[in-house]
């Protein structure tokens, strides 16, 4: 098994790690050493695969698209039209890529839910005519900040599951290159979030229902 602090490899039956010193706790307490799983690379590695294939479809599809446009409209000529195309298909690439860097580059840490905050608010939808209407709406935020001091946000629209699954004083982890997150204490939750695909299952499940990644517990 590995060390639930901090990953180093231990025997099964190992109470303590001979690295760090942490008791590693059993039951659903404590961060999971399933985040070691080849399955989660492998999840990373074919999604941001698949976010650079969508990419590159949708500029293909820009740039025939103003191509023939500048063709058979009287609005606009080549090579015009086409440079529109390529400009917007190289922004959803250039996009895709950005975010397959971040992931990269993000960091794994521990911190602590230190706030909640839902606020109502109002955002001003179009309805295609040239008329727009306010629409109002939940914003819920849970706030968490890291070991080093450096706050982060958890928010959600209009839906309140994350913000009832965190409690202020839970501990939890942030896995690097998933941009996930995981609690160290789920002896009381019914439900769990994959830490790949972020879909909910039941705290009962061993693996994902959707992407079958084995879940943190």
């Amino acid at each position: 098994m590995y060390c639930q602090g901090c990953g180093s490899i231990l025997p099964e039956e190992a109470q303590y790690c001979n690295k760090c010193g942490l008791k590693q706790e059993k039951g659903l307490v404590g961060y999971s050493s399933k985040i070691q799983d080849p399955a989660f690379q492998k999840y990373l590695k074919n999604s941001n695969k698949y976010a650079v294939i969508f990419s590159l479809i949708i500029a293909v599809i820009a740039i025939v698209g103003f191509t023939i446009y500048g063709e058979t409209s009287r609005e606009m000529d080549n090579p015009g039209a086409m440079f529109i195309g390529l400009g917007i298909g190289a922004m959803f690439v250039l996009i895709a890529i950005f975010q397959v860097l971040g992931k990269k580059k993000s960091k794994t840490w521990d911190g602590t839910v230190i706030n909640k905050t839902l606020k109502k608010k109002r955002r001003r939808e179009n309805t295609g005519d040239d008329n727009s209407y306010l629409v109002t709406y939940m914003q819920y935020d849970v706030t968490i900040r890291d070991d080093r001091g450096k706050t982060h946000h958890i928010t959600a629209t209009d839906d309140a599951t994350l913000y009832n699954y965190y409690n202020v004083g839970d501990r939890v982890r942030h896995h690097g290159g998933l941009n996930t997150y995981e609690k160290q204490d789920k002896s009381q939750d019914t439900i769990i979030f994959c830490n790949a695909c972020s879909s909910l299952n039941d705290i009962k499940n061993d693996q994902c229902f959707r992407c079958g990644c084995p879940l943190l517990k």
